[in-house]
């Protein structure tokens, strides 16, 4: 089944983050994930509200989670860390 990996992130360092960021999308990338949606405009309805979302879907949550502690992005994580304050999470959904 397919997942989406979904962020909800404040930056706190632009610089630092722009670092994650050109490194994060290569990693996605090569685990199969696809940008459906970064820092398009929303609507928060309810929670704590950060001003920059993320929706990205993978082939499965197997291959998300893979992502997440691949060695790319761990490096890429390494960046954002300090860079920023975050929340993800990985969802299965239906075809």
């Amino acid at each position: 089944m397919p997942a989406l990996w979904i962020a909800h992130v404040t930056v706190t360092d632009d610089d630092a983050y722009g670092k994650y960021a050109k490194l994060a999308g290569p990693a996605i990338a090569d685990h199969g994930g696809k940008f459906l949606a970064r820092g398009a405009r929303f609507v928060q309805l309810e929670g704590k509200e950060r001003p920059r979302n993320v929706v990205a879907r993978f082939p499965s949550l197997e291959e998300a989670v893979a992502c997440y502690n691949s060695d790319a992005y761990q490096e890429a994580l390494a960046h954002a860390k300090g860079a920023s304050e975050r929340e993800l999470m990985v969802i299965e959904i239906d075809e």
